[in-house]
């Protein structure tokens, strides 16, 4: 499909939108509203205590500015900070937390009952003396930029506004804002099932003749279009332009770029969305046929076969209840005493040996952003590697195969699987269909 055809498609969509009724669009905004309060308010009384008091923090300060909202913003209700404002949350015994916005004000937060006080007036030093914490957490991090959206002027400005008493009691935030993200309440997982939702079929639908015609379209035309999704259906992209790939022996050829999708070519789709502010991250594969082929070659096919078991195994190991270092040990020792498989030390070198299919495993948290803030069984997050995996945690599912392939002359045909699920106990558990196939484009 040309960019013009395209346009032609995505236009009168666009313009029925923008035509839409006012009462529509305000009852589809109430609805996502609603749902969003609901979130906040199980999670405020469910998950805020306990993680407050598992980390040994009696007060959280979320200190923002206009013009430079904290990124829990969406998470702590929005509203309008009209110089400098706070959510302040305290534990003062008893079954919940104390909550209050100070200088934070707007319909939007007003609407959802889940604080104490909304109040324009920003007395935080008045506040915090009458309730006088022994530990004041901060919203400073080394890895986890979610929990890092203390600017270092309010940081200066919270240790002058409380004196020298208070401001001593501040302390890191980052593990309680991590276990808060990252452990979920039954409605949570209800919405992060439905981005998950959109974002496959979007993904399916990109990767079909319907929008593709092979020596015609380009990887961008396929990446604008999947833009244009999010446009109509008011979602969000956790990873900015979607990836759209094409994969050969020599790793990825090209990237959502000008390069037209030729007959023969791997594709991949490897994105996200945003919907209820969840954030999924996932991938689906293509085929383009050639004249006279109605499948993807065997040996093609032969080493997305081999990924399924890899994932499989996954599924069959990962459990809650041990950190994610440990775990992702499990999970490489599994691969590693697999006949067959192997695992590979340096991301994107499989060994030259073509009986055995090399194994990378990287399950990130995933849900609060596209990579997660929670535990994380992923060699590239060091520090979540050391959380305790929870029931409720959400991962990708993420990993990479190299298989090799006659068609390839020998060498290694790279199968990158991800799908986002819930760790629980009993294991790994899909939060919306998975990727069993290689999708074929004719």
């Amino acid at each position: 499909m040309s960019g013009i055809q395209i346009r032609a498609w995505i236009g009168p969509l666009l313009v029925a939108a923008s035509l839409a009724p006012a009462t529509g669009a305000a009852q589809e905004s109430r609805r996502r509203w609603d749902r969003m309060c609901q979130i906040r308010e199980e999670k405020f009384d469910r998950i805020l205590p306990e993680v407050m008091r598992e980390n040994g923090i009696d007060m959280w300060v979320v200190a923002q500015k206009e013009g430079h909202a904290d990124p829990l913003y969406e998470d702590l209700g929005r509203g309008y900070t009209g110089g400098i404002g706070y959510y302040v949350f305290t534990d003062r015994g008893g079954d919940r937390i104390e909550r209050a916005a100070l200088g934070i004000t707007g319909p939007m937060l007003e609407q959802c009952p889940v604080y104490d006080k909304v109040d324009g007036e920003a007395d935080l030093l008045a506040w915090v003396s009458a309730r006088n914490p022994k530990r004041i957490g901060i919203n400073t991090s080394d890895e986890i930029g979610a929990a890092d959206g203390l600017t270092h002027t309010l940081y200066l400005h919270l240790q002058k506004t409380l004196g020298p008493a208070f401001a001593g009691r501040m302390v890191s935030a980052e593990k309680l804002v991590s276990d808060y993200r990252s452990r979920h309440v039954a409605s949570e997982i209800v919405a992060f099932g439905e981005a998950g939702e959109w974002s496959r079929s979007i993904a399916e639908r990109a990767l079909s003749n319907e929008v593709i015609t092979p020596n015609r379209t380009t990887l961008a035309e396929v990446a604008w279009w999947m833009w244009d999704q999010l446009l109509v259906h008011g979602l969000g992209s956790s990873f900015d332009m979607p990836s759209v790939y094409v994969t050969g022996p020599g790793g990825i050829e090209a990237m959502s770029n000008e390069r037209i999708i030729r007959p023969g070519d791997l594709l991949v789709i490897d994105w996200g969305v945003g919907y209820l502010g969840f954030w999924t991250d996932m991938k689906r594969m293509a085929y383009v046929l050639k004249p006279g082929e109605q499948d993807a070659p065997a040996g093609i096919q032969h080493a997305f076969d081999r990924a399924l078991e890899v994932r499989a195994l996954i599924r069959r190991t990962a459990r809650a209840g041990t950190t994610a270092r440990d775990m992702l040990d499990r999970l490489n020792q599994a691969v590693a005493v697999t006949p067959g498989f192997g695992l590979m030390k340096v991301f994107n070198q499989p060994s030259a040996d073509p009986g055995t299919t090399d194994v990378i495993i990287g399950c990130h948290s995933v849900g609060d952003l596209g990579h997660g803030s929670g535990p994380s069984m992923a060699f590239f997050n060091p520090l979540r590697l050391g959380f305790q995996i929870r029931p409720s945690n959400l991962f990708s599912i993420e990993f990479f195969a190299y298989t090799a392939a006659p068609e390839w002359g020998g060498r290694k045909v790279r199968i990158p699987l991800e799908d986002d699920a819930v760790v629980t106990e009993r294991g790994v558990e899909w939060v919306y269909p998975v990727n069993r196939r290689i999708l074929l484009v004719k």
